[in-house]
């Protein structure tokens, strides 16, 4: 392909010389140097004359100074506006991340070398945390047309002490479930595989809250490596993450990503909401109890669940462990999970129950219980609770998270619509302790369930 460009310079007599060159793929050389130039240009090593002159203060000094005064005015000015000196002397981290960007996009060798980093980092993450994470088996007898049989599942947990406790979730050692099918019974047996270790440790079960999907095991062991835990609160959405535990059978896997979303609403199967972290990490069948770690490689969450089905690829859910760590606490002192309970049972008004009937949203009280808090605070079967110390309530999720944000003894002040009188109501409810009855798990459901 050729480039044709016009030469318009002038010739040795003065008049333009049009000819055409093709500057795609050729170098020009000068053999010979025309020097004839006309009076209008001066040969550069022609010497320069200097004329003395009573002019040399106008032509030279004056604007000499000038030009200094000139220059100090600008530094004046310049330094004086607190915009421009920001932009010379700022050094702040949002400079220095933009930079930074800046640098990588225009730079490709500066790109090879954050990859390096990131790929030191995982590494190094990785090493740090594989140690405190563990494989659990959990075996259990399956009863169906053909009989009894026994079967397995397993999952991940995370090592939190080092005399042999560990976390993991509810649903990977509460095996109990049924179907028209078959009906899986209470498990038989659980035990735990250490990093680089074959041998199984048997498995106790501390305290389990289905609620929140927790559990805690104790193995009898010493000298373990517990997890450092996070700020799950500090998190930003975009940030590195690395999801760690025993997939698939597939034991101590990482999987990276990062920090897709913060508190988000998750319902799982049974109905029970999570407020959980969302990440792109790959997180599959058995990554549950597992770790979700930061770059520094401390535990921000625990894995426990995934969106799956046609056309959904990487969104992944881990318990958040701030909010993790008081139950944690409780399972391993109490054995369970101690909550405000308001003494009630209740079931979701919603918005087109709301229009149809006349009434608000809210939480409608099916059932009361003798002696409990809402009867005591005359609560009664019929009521709509639409506030909870002042906040609105649409749901028993709702009604329930408000609820656990208080302690047990705390006064409460819950408005509630009174269907016969079709007027409102406050009244002030001293919470009492949640009664959890044998062979239970602290579950509190989504519908028709005691509050």
């Amino acid at each position: 392909m050729e480039d044709n460009n016009v030469n318009n310079t002038p010739d040795v007599n003065g008049q333009t010389n049009n000819t055409s060159q093709n500057s795609s793929f050729e170098t020009t050389s000068t053999t010979s140097t025309n020097t004839n130039y006309n009076s209008t240009f001066q040969p550069v090593n022609k010497p320069v004359k200097v004329q003395h002159s009573s002019s040399f203060g106008k032509s030279i000094v004056i604007p000499f100074f000038s030009g200094v005064v000139g220059t100090i005015l600008v530094l004046c000015l310049a330094f004086g506006s607190p915009l421009i000196r920001n932009k010379i002397f700022n050094t702040s981290k949002t400079s220095t991340k933009t930079d930074s960007i800046e640098t990588v996009v225009k730079n490709p060798t500066a790109s090879a070398v954050n990859l390096s980093d990131y790929s030191n980092t995982s590494i190094k993450v990785a090493s740090d945390v594989l140690p405190s994470i563990v494989g659990i088996s959990v075996k259990y007898n399956v009863t169906s047309f053909f009989g009894t049989s026994e079967a397995e599942a397993t999952g991940s947990g995370i090592i939190i002490s080092e005399d042999g406790y560990i976390v993991t979730n509810n649903h990977v050692i509460a095996s109990e479930n049924s179907s028209s099918y078959y009906s899986i019974l209470e498990a038989t047996g659980i035990t735990v595989k250490l990093y680089g270790d074959d041998k199984e440790y048997p498995a106790t079960i501390v305290g389990s809250d289905a609620y929140t999907d927790l559990a805690v095991l104790k193995i009898e062991s010493d000298g373990l490596v517990p997890a450092q835990f996070g700020d799950s609160d500090s998190l930003l959405v975009g940030e590195f993450a690395m999801a760690i535990g025993d997939p698939l059978g597939m034991a101590s896997s990482v999987t990276t990503g990062i920090i897709s979303a913060l508190n988000r609403e998750i319902q799982a199967e049974d109905g029970t909401v999570y407020v959980a972290i969302q990440t792109d990490a790959a997180i599959n069948s058995g990554n549950s109890g597992g770790a979700l770690v930061n770059a520094e490689g401390k535990v921000v969450g625990i894995n426990t669940l995934k969106l799956g089905g046609n056309g959904v690829e990487g969104m992944g859910f881990a318990i958040p462990i701030n909010s993790a760590k008081g139950v944690i606490d409780q399972l391993i002192e109490f054995h369970t999970v101690k909550r405000p309970a308001l003494g009630i049972a209740g079931t979701a008004i919603t918005e087109a129950i709301s229009q149809r009937y006349g009434v608000p949203t809210g939480v409608y009280v099916e059932s009361v219980d003798e002696d409990g808090a809402a009867e005591k605070a005359g609560i009664k079967v019929g009521d709509i609770i639409t506030e909870f110390n002042g906040k609105a309530v649409s749901t028993v999720t709702e009604l329930n998270r408000a609820k656990n944000q208080c302690k047990i003894g705390d006064k409460a002040t819950i408005k509630i619509y009174q269907s016969k009188s079709k007027d409102y109501k406050e009244v002030t409810v001293e919470l009492q302790e949640q009664v959890i009855q044998e062979g239970e798990s602290s579950k509190e459901t989504t519908q028709n369930s005691k509050r």
